[in-house]
């Protein structure tokens, strides 16, 4: 049996078990054309997992649920937050039992295809929830389709870019940040010497993170061409090497535990760390910090570039409809409401995250917003992640590997052997 096959027959058989759980009582093979024909008309409720953060992102999304309902009162919207890590498996887990999925999902990039290949995501063509698609911007929405067709809408795109303190880099004379990771690690050395107690830079030991290191080595975890998983290749070693260097003593610092994420946002804010990588979502909390009080003192810039390339991964998030959604119409006009380009406009103004429809660019809030115009260059130098279903798992399949490299528990040679051994069967179709 093909790769195809496989994925079809899986598809198939999921989906007429979704069908069977979420959809016996209810003939919905007319939601679009009613949600389309009379909006006000339709009735429901609908389940929304917001996966943002809890304290300095959702509450953009609160509002557009109440704004929501006020524009369609027959329509209850259960919001639920939901935190990210671990929401791809709690959703597989409620959509395969058809018990407690959402009938809406704010879900990331990398989870869509596999959720599609399950069978598990309604397509949303020809409805409203795909109205006025030619405004999305290209990279965006090529991580909804699959197959053919569109299993959601391109929410918020984002990249990682090299966030650094630039009242550090005046206090150590440093004119520019740095180009290559060669620099990077120039560049934090002379903060490490030249401002007390300061560590130059913070890496996060997530395999996520580890990416722009990997594109720079002109790689990735999977070859999709020869449809193989490539944790274990030469170029991701070097990449996990140069890691190593920038994180060692008298350079930088990394973080294994549980809160390495946290911790190293800490101590962005707080000023005891000079330089991180991270992402547009990441700039509303990082200006609640001491150290950017004044927030012309947060700077933002590519990522340095590796010997064959540089760049981020695109990341961002996608809305997308169950398959087993009892409420189909409405959840098709609530996607729609939410992905107008009025409400992407309220989210980029509140979270400072990258609008995904291009008009909302044109927008004067938006215009005006300098945190969405420094990443506008990182942003054109970022990588589509590979849309092969299940991909996306490889991310946290090998982070505890990476952590344990990191932490000098494993060798690099071991721990992305160990990792490679792992992902077996993670994507379907592809060697390992």
């Amino acid at each position: 049996m093909t790769r195809g096959s496989r994925v079809l027959a899986l598809a198939a058989a999921t989906a007429l078990t979704v069908t069977a759980c979420g959809e016996s009582a209810t003939d919905q093979t007319d939601a679009a054309d009613q949600a389309a024909a009379d909006p006000q008309a339709v009735t429901g409720t609908v389940t929304f997992w917001d996966t943002s953060d809890a304290t300095s992102e959702s509450p953009a999304y609160k509002e557009l649920v109440t704004r929501f309902e006020e524009q369609y009162p027959n329509i209850t919207v259960e919001y639920v937050n939901v935190p990210f890590d671990g929401a791809d498996d709690k959703f597989k887990t409620a959509a395969q039992s058809g018990d407690g999925a959402p009938d809406v999902m704010r879900t990331d990039v990398g989870w869509t295809s596999t959720f599609a290949a399950l069978g598990y995501l309604q397509p949303l063509d020809g409805t409203p929830a795909l109205d006025n698609a030619d405004d999305y911007l290209q990279v965006p929405m090529e991580s909804n389709v699959y197959e053919g067709k569109t299993y959601g809408v391109p929410q918020v795109t984002d990249t990682l870019a090299l966030l650094y303190n630039k009242d550090h880099f005046e206090q150590a004379g440093i004119d520019a940040p740095p180009a290559t990771w060669d620099e990077l690690r120039e560049t934090a050395s002379t903060l490490e010497e030249e401002i007390s107690g300061t560590t130059g830079v913070f890496l996060n030991a997530d395999s996520y993170f580890l990416l722009p290191f990997v594109y720079g080595e002109g790689a990735d975890y999977v070859d999709t061409e020869a449809e193989r998983i490539t944790i274990d290749s030469p170029e991701v070693s070097a990449a996990v090497e140069t890691v190593q260097e920038l994180t060692a003593d008298g350079v930088g610092t990394t973080d294994t535990s549980a809160n390495k994420y946290t911790n190293m946002q800490d101590g962005f804010k707080d000023g005891s760390v000079s330089m991180i990588i991270n992402g547009p979502w990441s700039v509303s909390d990082t200006l609640s910090g001491d150290a950017f009080s004044d927030a012309a003192d947060l700077g933002v810039a590519p990522v340095p570039a590796g010997p064959q390339d540089q760049g981020g991964p695109v990341g961002g998030h996608n809305y997308t409809v169950y398959a087993g959604s009892p409420d189909l119409a409405a959840s098709y006009l609530f996607v729609r409401f939410l992905n107008s380009a009025e409400s992407q406009a309220h989210v980029a103004a509140e979270n400072n995250t990258l609008p995904t429809r291009g008009s909302v660019y044109d927008n004067e809030d938006v215009a005006a917003n300098e945190v969405i115009a420094a990443f506008e260059e990182p942003l054109t130098q970022a990588k589509p992640r590979p849309a092969a279903p299940g991909a996306g798992t490889l991310y946290d399949l090998f982070t505890p590997f990476y952590e344990q490299i990191l932490g000098g528990q494993a060798s690099v040679e071991d721990g992305l052997a160990q990792a490679q051994r792992k992902a077996k069967d993670a994507v379907p179709g592809f060697e390992s």
